[in-house]
């Protein structure tokens, strides 16, 4: 305990209160001591007592934090413990106001989504179909199975649990355009493409053993479909292949990919929203800032004035 955090018997009450009440850990409990007893000793500092700080406190000391270069998540925390603080204390009747109410925490970021070249994408693919080239047996089922996978994850951007789970009913009907049931049991048509239509028809001649499935691309796993993780290690392993570092590679970043390449492409942002499956658009506009970012580092990197003179 800080010797700020000493002087206020308040902040123990409030630290035995998250223990007994709320179960927290004993990490927790040292977390939340710690944030407060940096802005105690804050206060300190300006000779304030707690029970007599404001709003403007409490703001200069989050400022003062920015300052100091502090990540928004952790001037976020520390906020949040401020506020559960004199929450407890105008609950237990020691102040009559809380200083804190209204006062919001930075904004975090959103970082942006992680996106393959197109180029790179290809480089991919083209790996992926050379191992269907010399294999044989069940290896030439697993290649082609990857193989078809991949072909349709680029083509349609569906999330890698929908695709892996399909079942082989979506095989009815017309095989260009598959009928999926995504997140929140929200339904969708995903169109595929030539190339994926290709890979599906080269798959489905092979995987005649699996007639029996109920799923399009099945395996041995519990579940009788190809698992998440196992679709994620062969994408890694043939992005090795590739050339490509295993970390900038994952399902979902192809799935970036799909979306940024179509609206880089002129494809709008309502159809790339539906297409994803995506329940509200600002989760899609997102995208948007991709491109924007690559079209920044296009003009920086390549326009003369802004290359520095001589």
């Amino acid at each position: 305990m800080s010797p700020a955090e000493a002087r206020d018997s308040h902040v123990t009450e409030f630290l035995d209160m998250l223990a007994a009440e709320r179960g927290a850990s004993a990490n927790t409990i040292e977390a939340y001591g710690n944030d407060l007893g940096g802005f105690l000793e804050h206060l300190s500092d300006l000779g304030v007592s707690p029970h007599e700080a404001t709003a403007g406190h409490i703001q200069s000391y989050i400022s003062e934090l920015a300052r100091a270069g502090q990540a928004p998540a952790s001037r976020s925390r520390r906020l949040s413990a401020i506020k559960q603080y004199y929450g407890f204390l105008l609950a237990e009747g020691v102040i009559g106001s809380d200083p804190s109410v209204g006062l919001q925490g930075p904004k975090k970021q959103r970082p942006l989504p992680k996106v393959l070249s197109v180029a790179e994408v290809d480089r991919l693919l083209e790996a992926a179909a050379k191992r269907c080239h010399d294999a044989e047996g069940r290896a030439l089922f697993r290649a082609r199975r990857f193989h078809c996978l991949l072909e349709i994850l680029y083509a349609t951007g569906m999330r890698v649990s929908e695709l892996v789970s399909l079942p082989r009913t979506v095989l009815r009907g017309d095989t260009r355009i598959f009928a999926i049931k995504g997140k929140g049991g929200r339904e969708r048509l995903v169109p595929l493409n030539a190339a994926a239509r290709l890979s599906l028809d080269r798959f489905l001649e092979i995987s005649g053993r699996f007639d029996n499935s109920e799923w399009l691309f099945p395996s041995k796993s519990a579940s009788g479909h190809m698992t998440r993780q196992g679709f994620a290690q062969d994408l890694k392993d043939v992005a090795a292949e590739a050339g490509i570092h295993a970390d900038r590679v994952s399902p979902h970043v192809l799935r970036h990919a799909f979306a940024s390449h179509l609206l880089d492409r002129g494809a709008d942002l309502r159809t790339v929203q539906q297409l994803l499956g995506h329940a509200d658009i600002s989760t899609t506009e997102i995208y948007t800032h991709v491109l924007q970012e690559r079209l920044k580092a296009l003009v920086n990197t390549h326009h003369p004035l802004a290359k520095p003179k001589a």
